[in-house]
């Protein structure tokens, strides 16, 4: 017989150690057959590197970010198309249909509705802090409306999207094909600002995320500034120049300083975002709270339903009621119940119960060097930019001085074909191959080398024998334009010759001073801090700071004017609140089919325990019930009693106080109010019922004894102190019975005796028991004589 053992790894046969069985891992060796080869390789190394690939190209190419100019591939490719489509930020708009096709007909092979998304995502001033894409149209609203559709909507670049993508036709950066080798795209963006953290960014991959909030550009900047001053500059001096994120939709930070430090130091932390508000005097001592802001991705529409909930619920009996008065800007109108509330207090409460405050992640993983995540701190972020920067100024500068030699190498055969005028014309009419001929003629290039003396080795000198133009000189000779051979021409080409010299000293200068080029990327910085940075639209910092105050917690029942009420629930649970304390006894209306079960005096203060007959205990403020003028709500909206459970009893919380609980199994115990109160809608399971057996019994404890009938009219008295106190559980059995369950129990004074009503209604009182005093558990005798017929106590 064969025996396998479990474990969380694998299936290991257990066998004797004189037999041999031989069997493979389920994992290890099962094979896959290749359809087209029909080699085969094990499962789990199949399944690994399947898996494997795919969670490198979620990371790589969907979700992270690149660290140096803080887009991810969507993003990238969409901004090419689109100046590729020459959408510049000073042209026509074009429809966002066409760019989106473009995009996924040339660089990214997926759908056009995931495309147009990124794209719209990127027009939206509340959802970036610097906008790429210009749009005209209908690109969706704070409130959470979605965008119409592509072919409606139009867009273009804008200046920061230029920015971003300066240098593409001077090699600044990698080209690499297209998904099909149709086409090539860059690799990353040049990047003239660091848009990672000026734009923010976000996404899910395998096995990791990220969320980086937007920043101010121009505190960026100002970092990057010093950086390139101090490199070793410290954590705290960067949080000086960057105190915060910026949020497009403004709103107030109350996140401490060092909680903040902590977090781009590490790369991970969290940020408090208030909205931002104000009171504004009505006269007359009346007042309202205006919100102006709202915290970063919170949409308005639900921010209002859920302010909304709140007062149908009056879980902030504070706010009477709020309106949405926004136009282009936010105006969220929310009034007091009384002009005697405090502002901050109603402000307070509604921070810890809205998305009138939230708290935004930071977990900066990024792809550094666009090949491996990382979690990376301010200063690394920053850094990678910095020496990106560095590079796409060195290949800049390179390409430059690459097109700067070409350039004077025409113009060194231009100069001496001016020198040389009448000999250029006869070859060029009479030779048959002029190319050739240009190529091999001995020219006077005494002048052309007086002029070309200059760090820069002229392409002439290095011709074979000294004489002959190359083919780059005769090609352009042969291409130049008679009107060209002016006097006046031969002095430009000079005066240009000389401006290229100079340029390409100082390109030469540049590549080989390290402080130098830091020097000039901190010319280009503040170039960009000047379009972009403070005093420009936009460009001012939107979210401020404060200190986060906390609002003590104050019971509701304080803030709740006391009032008499009585509250009536029907049989089929529809339940009211009728002001003042009315006669118990009174007439009442109900729906037709219903009748009243429950009634009883309470205040708006109080709460209201619903026992049902799950053996779940819920919690009901008075001041939530529906007032008393129709036939009041059905319980069950307010909490989530399940159709099929019945309420058993409904009475007013009292502190301290004892309920006896039992099920119709006849098991049973003691329990504390203060452990039935529920703080969700679900309510706080307390017996635990099972199949048929339902809960059945819920009274407070008043005496010192317990009484117990069954549905077999046996009655059973025994001391109280014999049932445990417990929180939770099925309890222990109160009486026994052969057949049916418990069908009442209650508790009393021994010495009173136990009371009952007959029924015509009087009051009759067994005063001794010691015929059905008996241990608990025991199956009692047979009820008094004049006992009630349905086998209730009362």
């Amino acid at each position: 017989m064969l025996t396998l053992c479990l474990s969380n790894r694998d299936f290991t046969p257990m066998v004797p150690a004189d037999r041999k069985l031989f069997m493979p891992d389920p994992l290890d060796d099962a094979v896959q057959p290749a359809p087209d080869t029909g080699l085969t390789e094990p499962l789990r190394r199949a399944l690994g590197e399947r898996y494997l690939s795919y969670a490198l190209s979620t990371i790589m190419n969907r979700a992270l970010p690149d660290a140096r100019d803080g887009l991810k591939p969507v993003h990238r490719r969409i901004l090419y198309a689109m100046r590729e489509l020459k959408l510049s930020s000073t042209g026509g708009f074009r429809k966002s249909a066409k760019i989106s096709g473009d995009v996924m007909g040339n660089y990214h092979p997926h759908g056009d509705a995931a495309i147009y998304d990124a794209m719209a995502r990127l027009a939206q001033d509340f959802a970036v802090r610097y906008p790429l894409v210009d749009g005209q149209g209908n690109f969706g609203n704070i409130d959470g409306d979605n965008p119409a559709a592509a072919r409606y909507t139009e867009a273009r670049l804008t200046a920061a999207a230029e920015a971003l993508m300066e240098g593409l036709t001077e090699n600044a950066v990698d080209f690499r094909g297209n998904y099909d080798g149709t086409l090539t795209e860059p690799a990353v963006l040049p990047a003239a600002f660091p848009n990672l953290l000026a734009n923010g960014s976000s996404g899910i991959a395998v096995g990791m995320a990220t969320n980086i909030p937007p920043h101010n550009l121009h505190e960026l900047i100002e970092a990057c500034l010093y950086m390139i001053r101090t490199p070793g500059v410290s954590d705290e001096k960067l949080v000086d120049l960057v105190p915060g994120p910026d949020f497009p939709t403004g709103g107030v930070l109350v996140e401490p300083r060092e909680n903040i430090l902590a977090a781009y130091r590490t790369g991970r932390g969290s940020f408090r975002l208030r909205a931002r508000w104000e009171v504004e005097e009505l006269g007359r001592g009346q007042w309202q709270v205006v919100v102006t802001e709202i915290p970063y991705q919170v949409q308005k529409s639900k921010l209002i339903e859920r302010l909304a909930e709140l007062i149908q619920t009056r879980k902030i009996p504070l706010l009477a009621d709020v309106r949405d008065e926004s136009a282009e800007d936010v105006r969220i109108v929310l009034e007091p119940r009384a002009k005697t509330v405090e502002p901050e207090m109603m402000m307070g409460m509604l921070f810890k119960n809205s998305d009138l405050e939230i708290r935004f992640g930071l977990n900066m993983n990024v792809l550094i060097d666009g090949l491996t995540p990382k979690v990376c701190s301010l200063k690394e972020v920053l850094r990678a930019f910095l020496d990106h920067r560095r590079e796409v100024l060195a290949r800049r500068s390179q390409h430059r001085l690459e097109r700067i030699d070409h350039r004077l190498e025409v113009l060194e055969g231009f100069i001496t074909a001016f020198l040389n005028l009448d000999r250029v014309i006869d070859i060029i009419r009479y030779d048959d191959q002029p190319k050739q001929a240009l190529m091999a003629e001995d020219w006077d290039r005494d002048h052309v080398r007086a002029v070309s003396e200059r760090d820069y080795r002229s392409p002439l000198s290095e011709a074979l024998g000294g004489g002959g133009l190359t083919e780059v000189q005769a090609e352009a000779i042969l291409n130049m334009r008679l009107r060209s051979l002016r006097r006046l021409e031969e002095l430009e080409l000079l005066k240009e010759q000389d401006a290229l010299m100079q340029e390409r000293a100082g390109l030469e200068d540049l590549l080989a001073s390290e402080e130098l080029q830091w020097k000039s990327i901190a010319a280009q910085l503040r170039e960009t801090r000047k379009l972009m940075g403070h005093g420009t639209p936009g460009g001012d910092r939107r979210t401020g700071f404060a200190e986060g105050t906390e609002i003590p917690d104050v019971p509701i029942e304080a803030m709740i004017e006391r009032e008499p009420i009585t509250i009536v629930c029907s049989e089929m649970g529809w339940i009211r609140a009728m002001k003042g304390h009315i006669a118990l006894d009174s007439e009442l209306k109900f729906k037709d089919g219903d009748k009243g079960r429950f009634i009883l005096h309470a205040e708006t203060t109080d709460r209201i325990l619903v026992f049902g007959s799950n053996g779940r205990f819920y919690t009901v403020s008075a001041t939530s019930l529906p007032g008393g003028r129709g036939m009041g709500e059905p319980l069950r909206l307010m909490v989530d009693l399940p159709n099929e459970a019945q309420i058993v009893a409904l009475h007013l919380y009292r502190p301290e106080r004892r309920l006896l609980v039992a099920s119709s199994a006849g098991d049973g115990f003691v329990v504390n109010e203060d452990e039935v109160l529920a703080q969700t809608r679900a309510g706080k399971q307390v017996l635990n019922v099972k199949g048929d057996v339902a809960a059945r019994i819920c009274k407070p404890v008043t005496g010192d004894a317990v009484a117990v009938v069954g549905d077999n009219r046996k009655v059973l008295v025994f001391p109280l102190d014999e049932l445990p106190e417990m929180t939770r559980g099925k309890g222990v059995r109160l009486q026994k019975y052969k057949d049916g369950g418990l069908s009442d129990a209650t508790t009393f004074v021994m010495e009173a005796g136990l009371s009952w009503k007959d029924p015509a209604g009087r009051t009759r009182t067994q005063s001794d028991l010691a015929d059905w005093t008996a241990k608990r558990a025991t199956a009692g005798r047979m009820a008094p004589r004049g006992f009630p017929r349905d086998n209730m106590f009362n």
